[in-house]
């Protein structure tokens, strides 16, 4: 998983300044022009004040006339606008990606066409495109990942582990169950493309270093039967 890690950080970070452009645009778009304080109501014409869209409750008379003037009125938080600061900013610009644009819910889509122009765009590029393509770049790294080697290497560390956890010491003995040499069928193609990936990784000197007989046997036997 390390490897496919490292595979996929590149397309981590660009999805990371994505979010952060949009937050700061949200950020910018949204944030009062005004003073105001939780503390005590502010009143004024800007639209971005947290006071102008608290939840407010209106009389209605027996007529069907509403009283213009709130009857009750919702103290705002530092929830009712998030873009009041960047770090919430932020954290409203990720809840996009699950599909949650509640924070801009205070606002009228009908009157902030800009409002409503910042979600389409976050929504198709970043929603439905870059993460379909996360999807599948993730999905291709781990199919690339999960070959015929490293399910070997995973199969000898299960063994290791048994062997060492799990198994009495006259058990380890056994010979039916752990011979000194194990003999491993392999294709020409198959080791030419382990020597190839071995010299592409910069580790072939280590490994002839470590297995000098093998190395040289490896080699002499590819070269032999690609000369046949």
């Amino acid at each position: 998983m390390i490897h496919v890690a490292k595979k996929i950080i590149s397309f981590l970070i660009l999805l990371f300044i994505v979010v952060i452009s949009f937050a700061h645009a949200c950020y910018i778009l949204l944030l009062p022009r005004s003073d105001y304080s939780f503390e005590q109501r502010t009143i004024n014409n800007d639209p971005n004040n947290p006071w102008n869209l608290a939840s407010t409750y209106n009389i209605i008379y027996e007529n069907g006339t509403v009283d213009s003037s709130p009857f009750l009125i919702q103290p705002p938080n530092e929830n009712t606008n998030m873009f009041i600061d960047f770090k919430t900013s932020l954290f409203a610009t990720y809840n996009f990606l699950t599909g949650d644009s509640g924070a801009l819910s205070n606002w009228s889509y009908l009157n902030n066409p800009p409002h409503v122009i910042l979600i389409i765009l976050f929504s198709l590029l970043v929603v439905v495109y870059l993460m379909n393509l996360f999807i599948g770049l993730l999905n291709n790294e781990i199919q690339a990942n999960n070959n015929r080697a490293a399910y070997f290497m995973q199969k000898a560390q299960v063994l290791a582990e048994i062997e060492l956890f799990y198994l009495l010491p006259f058990q380890r003995r056994w010979k039916e169950w752990f011979p000194e040499v194990i003999h491993y069928y392999a294709s020409i193609d198959d080791i030419q493309k382990v020597i190839q990936e071995i010299k592409q990784q910069h580790k072939w000197k280590l490994f002839n270093k470590a297995f000098p007989e093998l190395g040289q046997a490896l080699l002499k036997k590819a070269h032999n039967e690609l000369n046949e």
